[in-house]
């Protein structure tokens, strides 16, 4: 298959849609050999928020310390190679198309095919296996407990900041969703976990205890080194990420952990684009209360009491009235547009939870309607609610095609 004949392929299988158990990931990753190899170290990260930063950033210090490294993450922005990265460098199309097309092979003959996100894993894992990697990390899809991810026997555990999320899949409370994050653990395998509610932390405690595994909470955010991203909370997930690494017993000169943390990349979390002909742009994929928490904690320590026009979108199963409550207050004025996925919550419907005694706000049928009446105004533009709505005026900042995704 060409590129876009594998890629085609590849997003047809979303009709299967997301299936949690690990007998199938399992199969898939035996039958195409893209386990890693004995001397390859694996670290798993589970949590609500702040998994993909941390991931990165374990990422980025790993590599300044010389090590070859594959990073697995989810969803992509704009494109699908953004997910499967050797050393920071997404596959390229050619290969990904030579190991999709042997991929396909499997799929067609085994009795249930595997899932869009399946399909993705083994296609990470073949690729790591063959560009030799010595350490790979994986952000779980969803959850933990059943997350194909967890298929993959790791050398560390990360728990990040536990938040409601993802509440009809994993539970409804805290503590069904901490033990959800906490099925990752394996017997003897240590655990590093950011602080967490005291729900939360007495389930890890509890599974943590049952496997016999060590389990350290990082309480105290790390301070002393410049973090490319912005925002308090990037120094807590600093400090697990330096944890987990330690655990994983690797040297933390000062030197690499400076040069790791100083040019570490997340895009959309907090991105900003200042121009001079129109407004500031930030994006950030805040689609939980928690995260939203967590934007407006970091908008306030860069922008003060500047209000900004929120341009704002969210699909469903997410809490949409919880997040606008907190951010609602940042804005002067709020856009409300659908997002281009199947999932898609209508701007009337978006419209129908903002709070009381909310800013003006209108509501627009296109992302691009919204954008370019917000572009008229003086104010930042704030584009958050949706990693869907990020990826699409991503695309639209950098002048790429966005590749919309439901997994």
């Amino acid at each position: 298959m060409t590129y876009r004949d594998a890629i085609d392929w590849l997003f047809s299988t979303q009709m299967f849609g997301i299936k949690l158990g690990l007998d199938g990931p399992r199969h898939l990753l035996k039958e195409s050999l893209a386990y890693p190899s004995s001397n390859t170290k694996v670290i798993h990260v589970a949590g609500t928020n702040g998994k993909g930063s941390t991931c990165a950033m374990i990422d980025s210090v790993a590599r300044a310390g010389g090590m070859r490294t594959g990073l697995f993450t989810s969803p992509h922005l704009i494109d699908y190679r953004e997910r499967i990265k050797v050393s920071g460098v997404e596959i390229p199309e050619e290969d990904c198309a030579e190991l999709l097309t042997d991929l396909r092979g499997i799929c067609e003959r085994m009795e249930t095919h595997p899932t869009f996100f399946e399909i993705t894993l083994a296609l990470a894992m073949r690729w790591f296996r063959t560009r030799e990697c010595e350490l790979i990390i994986l952000e779980t899809g969803m959850g933990g407990r059943m997350d194909a991810t967890t298929a993959v026997p790791a050398d560390v555990c990360v728990i990040t900041p536990i938040g409601l999320d993802h509440m009809q899949w994993l539970g409804e409370t805290i503590e069904l969703i901490a033990a959800e994050k906490a099925g990752i653990f394996l017997e003897g395998v240590p655990v590093v976990s950011s602080a967490q509610q005291p729900g939360a932390k007495f389930v890890l405690q509890k599974e943590a205890n049952e496997k016999r595994s060590p389990i350290e909470f990082i309480e105290e955010p790390l301070n002393g080194y410049p973090i490319a991203l912005e925002g308090p909370h990037q120094s807590r997930n600093a400090a697990l990420a330096l944890a987990a690494l330690h655990q994983l017993g690797m040297r933390l000169d000062y030197d690499v952990v400076h040069y790791g943390l100083s040019k570490v990349r997340w895009p959309g979390r907090f991105e900003r684009f200042p121009a001079e002909d129109r407004p500031e742009i930030i994006l950030d994929g805040a689609h939980n209360p928690h995260a939203a928490e967590v934007l407006a904690e970091t908008w306030r320590q860069q922008f003060g009491e500047t209000k900004a026009t929120l341009l704002f979108s969210a699909v469903s199963s997410k809490d949409i009235s919880g997040i606008l409550a907190v951010l609602a207050p940042l804005a002067e004025r709020i856009h409300l547009c659908p997002v281009d996925t199947p999932r898609a919550v209508s701007a009337s419907d978006l419209a129908a939870s903002l709070p009381e005694n909310t800013p003006p706000h209108r509501t627009f049928e296109t992302f691009q309607e919204a954008l370019d009446v917000s572009l008229k105004h003086v104010e930042p533009i704030l584009i958050a609610g949706s990693l869907y709505l990020v990826g699409e005026a991503k695309a639209w900042l950098e002048g790429r095609s966005f590749q919309s995704c439901t997994q």
